[in-house]
């Protein structure tokens, strides 16, 4: 039995991505595994240990039992505390110790989607105690260990994959985080548009449509009279919108038309990602 079609997309996406991880990591000597990445308060082992954490929650493992330490400025919501539960348990672990683990949670994943026969509605566990469906998880997994392939290609020095599968997939998730973002936390104005315009190695143009009663909506049709326009490229979009960057910090990458006020608060609640 294979993976259900319409999570094979999905699937393969992860498949790329979490090899492409392993065979950075593979090399690094003992020192590499404590370089700070772009993700907050996480170092190289700190991602690797938290993808492992994750794949094996997708195996049906059960979480460590483990006491957070109390001083981990970078841990500022629930959300953020169970996701550095599967981080801080191998915070003394040694290199060979992580890739030895990570291969063998691939070596199980790939087992499990050979034989994946559930279908996409599934429900299986969800962090901090939710359910969601099979292919939300599939689609999830796929988003989060891109993010964090660039991770460690940034801190690496390693540039590659910003068109890889996954990456499109990222680039669907981030958009649906649009419509938010710029109704709801910048507040645009009723009866308005905002356009993103991305170029690079994944481009692309949207609208984000505030209608009468200050909902947010996102389509691919141009505006004619957009209250704002915002033109990065897709790196400088993804480090935006995950949170690697603030918006000082590449302002230089941000070419920006309009209401200003409008703009810089766009800027300022860009993230999208669960912190």
């Amino acid at each position: 039995m294979t993976v259900h079609p319409s999570l094979q997309t999905y699937a393969d996406a992860w498949t790329h991505s979490i090899e492409a991880i392993s065979e950075l990591v593979q090399p690094l000597v003992e020192g590499e595994w404590n370089r700070p990445t772009p993700c907050p308060g996480w170092s190289v082992r700190d991602i690797v240990s938290h993808v492992i954490g994750m794949e094996c929650e997708m195996l049906g493992d059960p979480r460590p039992i483990h006491s957070l330490p109390r001083d981990l400025y970078h841990v500022r919501s629930e959300f953020a505390r169970y996701m550095e539960m599967q981080v801080d348990v191998r915070r003394h672990h040694t290199g060979p110790e992580m890739t030895s683990e990570l291969e063998y949670v691939l070596i199980r994943r790939a087992r499990r989607l050979r034989n994946e026969n559930r279908g996409p509605e599934h429900l299986i566990r969800a962090p901090l105690g939710a359910e969601q469906t099979l292919e939300t998880a599939y689609r999830m997994r796929a988003f989060d260990v891109w993010v964090h392939e660039q991770d460690l290609r940034t801190t690496l020095g390693r540039p590659g994959n910003l068109d890889s599968p996954a990456a499109l997939i990222v680039r669907d998730v981030l958009l649906e985080g649009l419509p938010k973002v710029v109704a709801k936390e910048a507040g645009a104005p009723v009866n308005s548009a905002v356009v993103i315009d991305v170029h690079g190695p994944v481009e692309f143009l949207r609208t984000v449509r505030v209608d009468a009663d200050g909902r947010g909506s996102v389509d691919g049709a141009p505006s004619l009279g957009p209250v704002a326009t915002l033109a990065t490229d897709w790196e400088t979009y993804v480090r935006l919108a995950c949170g690697r960057a603030r918006p000082a910090e590449v302002a230089d990458r941000v070419r920006a038309e309009g209401d200003p006020d409008l703009v810089r608060t766009i800027l300022d609640n860009f993230t999208v990602t669960p912190r």
